[in-house]
């Protein structure tokens, strides 16, 4: 919510379930790197004794989402994959275009340009480059990584083409998504260098919000099949139901002509 909002609306009482909406976020900011722990720590305390909605909003202002907008608390990140690959492979110049550890680590995730070509060096170290949520600066992007006794691992999202021509001295690179064939339109992307003692790890995986989506479709697709399932029962049990109905129909009058004709043969023989 900014600022200027209607009057009296920041001071309307915030539910457990809008606290919680603020807290995923700032999970989601801590697994991305845009907060470190200490910054996380505070924010989530200030988050679970907010009780205004006023008091929630500044909590996520800087933070790439939706702001606390009352009387729903709207979180819902847009997905980076809207308009298909075109709108991702944007041109320019890239975010950053090397990366260095020495016994420490880098990162390069989230919403980033990754740019024709990145150079990193991991000594005694370790490097995690994430291309899920990312822009290009190329339909082409080439990642060359130098591991010395250190390892890195590049992450690409599905239908992105992965080429790894990457050499190994007691190390090596991963080959398992070499081959494997892109997307129309998707990026390209080309994984070099050299590692001795070390290895450079490639693998393809789904954002968050793409496997929480899927697992939503699922929950969604099962509920559909059980109310079918349920409704066919039902159906069957209606079918069975009036099958019981016509028989004993059928079996009504033959019954009264039966019980008429033994006293009938009752009345003869005291006649007799």
């Amino acid at each position: 919510m900014t600022d200027d909002a209607a009057p009296g609306l920041p001071d309307l009482r915030a539910s457990d379930a809008d606290r919680e909406r603020v807290a995923e976020v700032l999970r989601d900011a801590l697994a991305e790197g845009r907060l470190d722990m200490t910054e996380f720590e505070e924010r989530l305390e200030e988050t679970y004794k907010a009780r205004t909605y006023g008091e929630l909003a500044p909590i996520t202002r800087d933070l790439p989402v939706a702001g606390v907008t009352p009387p729903l608390v709207s979180l819902h990140k847009e997905p980076l994959e809207e308009g298909g690959w075109a709108g991702r492979i944007v041109g320019g110049e890239g975010s950053s275009t090397w990366a260095v550890a020495v016994m420490s680590g880098f990162q390069r995730k989230g919403r980033w340009t990754v740019p024709r070509r990145f150079t990193c060096f991991a000594f005694w170290g370790g490097g995690e480059i994430d291309l899920r949520e990312a822009n290009f600066a190329a339909g082409e992007v080439e990642i060359n990584c130098f591991a010395i006794m250190g390892g890195m691992q590049i992450t690409v999202p599905p239908g992105v083409e992965v080429v790894v021509r990457g050499i190994g001295v007691m190390g090596g690179f991963d080959q398992r998504e070499t081959g494997v064939p892109g997307e129309p339109g998707a990026p390209r992307v080309v994984v070099g260098g050299f590692a001795f003692w070390g290895g450079v790890g490639v693998e393809r995986k789904k954002t968050r919000a793409a496997r929480r989506q899927e697992k939503l479709d699922r929950r969604a697709a099962k509920r559909e099949l059980r109310s079918s399932s349920r409704d066919e029962e039902g159906e069957a049990h209606r079918r069975i139901l009036e099958g019981h109905k016509d028989l004993l129909r059928g079996h009504g009058p033959g019954h009264g002509r039966g019980a008429a004709s033994r006293e009938e043969r009752r009345e003869r023989r005291h006649e007799d």
